[in-house]
């Protein structure tokens, strides 16, 4: 039984590390759409864009904590 948790274990930090470069390609974008957003003074998409990148960057210190 506890192979079997060890195997478990191995792959959800596999899965998560292999998750870590999608996450920091979607931080890219949107510090890339947040630029633009501030260029234009869009206060919305500003909002929006921020909202996401903080949402991104939990995501991505939730993986490192897991690997």
């Amino acid at each position: 039984m506890d192979n079997l948790k060890y195997v478990m274990e191995a792959l959800k930090r596999k899965e998560a590390e292999e998750k870590l470069p999608v996450i920091r390609m979607e931080i890219d974008y949107e510090l890339v759409t947040l630029y633009d957003a501030m260029q234009e003074k869009d206060k919305l998409q500003i909002i929006k864009t921020k909202d996401r990148l903080e949402a991104l960057r939990i995501q991505m210190l939730e993986i490192e904590n897991e690997v």
